[in-house]
């Protein structure tokens, strides 16, 4: 063999070689990002979409208005939904996309640039060609499996709270974000007001993720008027489960220089006890935290961050304790 043959096929192994440890390399970091989180991953080849979150959310319910439009979902409507986002946080993507899309709900990759978290965002069509649905939209972390849940049912109603959601998400690993997908007001009668109505798209992925067992944080606002010297109403709702969790987030909110009445120790203000929501994880036994800020909670950035910095407290515990080994009974 001459010396140049010998050097070419050297030369060729060598390339193949570093070749070979450079697609190893990217599988392996492929793997860290996300695909041992058991949670609901990107497929291979689809690129996440770079995104602030937070003007992505502030885009998106920035078209809520009383008279912004709502339609009552059906009972198979409100399943599949369901249905479509407990396969997402099982970690099903694909199946989870065809059901779905037959309900004209998309599913995407988003990396927030802020926080760096990459999330599935299930969307609600908001086509400006047709009257608004409002039914809602899910950010699913990717990087960690799914623990918890933080609601918001009163976007732009209850100013600010889905950006103290965002906030929220942002800090904790392993949420589950649920935007209601109207305003309050929106639909007829108190058809939109998906905190007190359980024939709601809202209701059916919330209780699909207490199925699992997993807690929810629920964030609202109340107007200054309502609870006079308070900052915070910090409440379990219908239920109990949630108590020594309650405890410690109205020690955080103290600490963080709030005053906060809480419900399970004195008569409060807006406590949440009729809060479908909440009387669904108590049905589970599943801890439920029902939040009510003021407006200078939600409205003063630095008061916000505070706030979420509080909650988040709470959110990271239930993101450390295991997870539920079987689908939990709600009813």
């Amino acid at each position: 063999m001459s010396a140049n043959r010998s050097r070419i096929i050297t030369i060729t192994t060598i390339l193949l070689v570093v070749a070979g440890l450079a697609g190893g390399l990217t599988a392996v970091i492929h793997a860290t990002r996300g695909g041992g989180s058991g949670s609901a991953d990107a497929r291979p080849g689809q690129d996440a979409s770079p995104v602030n979150l937070a003007q992505e959310v502030a885009d998106y319910t920035g078209r809520f208005a009383p008279d912004g439009g709502y339609r009552r979902p059906g009972r198979a409507d409100r399943t599949a939904v369901a249905q479509g986002v407990g396969l997402l946080v099982d970690g099903h993507r694909a199946q989870a996309e065809r059901l779905l899309s037959e309900r004209d709900f998309t599913v995407r990759t988003v990396l927030d640039r802020v926080s760096g978290h990459r999330y599935a965002e299930v969307a609600d069509r908001t086509d400006e060609a047709v009257t608004p649905r409002g039914w809602g939209r899910v950010y699913i972390d990717l990087d960690h499996a799914p623990r918890f849940s933080i609601q918001i049912p009163h976007p732009v109603f209850d100013e600010s709270t889905e950006q103290l959601g965002v906030r929220v998400l942002r800090d904790s690993p392993g949420g589950v974000l649920v935007i209601a997908g109207a305003h309050r007001k929106a639909g007829v009668g108190n058809s939109a007001d998906v905190a007190h109505r359980r024939d709601t798209v809202f209701y059916a992925i919330c209780a699909e993720l207490v199925r699992r067992g997993m807690p929810g944080l629920q964030l609202h606002g109340f107007a200054a008027s309502t609870a006079p010297g308070y900052d915070a109403v910090a409440s379990t709702g219908a239920g109990s489960a949630a108590r020594s969790d309650a405890r410690r987030l109205a020690d955080a909110l103290g600490t963080h220089g709030f005053h906060v009445c809480r419900a399970w120790a004195r008569k409060c203000p807006v406590e949440g006890s009729t809060n479908m929501e909440g009387r669904a994880a108590d049905t589970a036994d599943v801890p439920f935290l029902h939040v009510e800020l003021a407006p200078e909670i939600r409205l003063k950035s630095s008061a916000a961050e505070r706030a979420a910095t509080a909650m988040s407290e709470i959110t990271h515990r239930w993101a450390s304790a295991p997870a539920p080994t079987h689908p939990v009974h709600t009813g």
